[in-house]
């Protein structure tokens, strides 16, 4: 497992780095990501990409405001509901993102192989006991009411 995390983090090192030195800061990169990738029929509204960011409400508007004035995102009202504030992204958004897609898929073409590697060794060597032998809370952790903790922005 840690070699695994190891791999993750290093990869998103990669990611924060490259988003910084094309002049954006990670978390504004991860927010156009969840614009572009949104699943179909989940409409690009503050509350859904809060929920993907795992961010407080009021961080992801502050998040979208700087991509606005950066011309990368705009906003939008709903259609079917004038209260609803929906996010796109512009054409300069949209080449911005390809640019550094690429960056990072030939940075994925470099490191994938040993991921899945990582990944693969993880789940074939692991021996998990059956589903009803696992004890439901080892940790005795508690819930929380809010699921989204990080508030930083950028």
């Amino acid at each position: 497992m840690a070699e695994f995390r190891y791999q993750i983090r290093r990869f998103l090192r990669f990611s924060e780095t490259a988003a910084r030195q094309a002049g954006i800061e990670p978390q504004q990169h991860q927010l156009l990501l969840a614009v572009r990738g949104l699943p179909e029929g989940v409409k690009p509204t503050i509350g859904a990409l809060a929920e993907r960011m795992q961010l407080q409400h009021h961080s992801t508007v502050e998040l979208i405001d700087r991509l606005v004035e950066r011309g990368f995102l705009c906003r939008l009202r709903a259609t079917d509901d004038r209260r609803h504030v929906l996010v796109k992204l512009t054409r300069d958004g949209e080449k911005f993102l390809q640019k550094l897609a690429l960056h990072h898929l030939h940075e994925l073409q470099s490191v994938g192989p040993t991921f899945v590697k990582v990944l693969q060794s993880l789940i074939t060597k692991s021996k998990l006991p059956r589903f009803d032998q696992i004890d439901p809370d080892p940790f005795d952790l508690k819930p929380t009411n809010n699921p989204r903790k990080d508030t930083r922005h950028g």
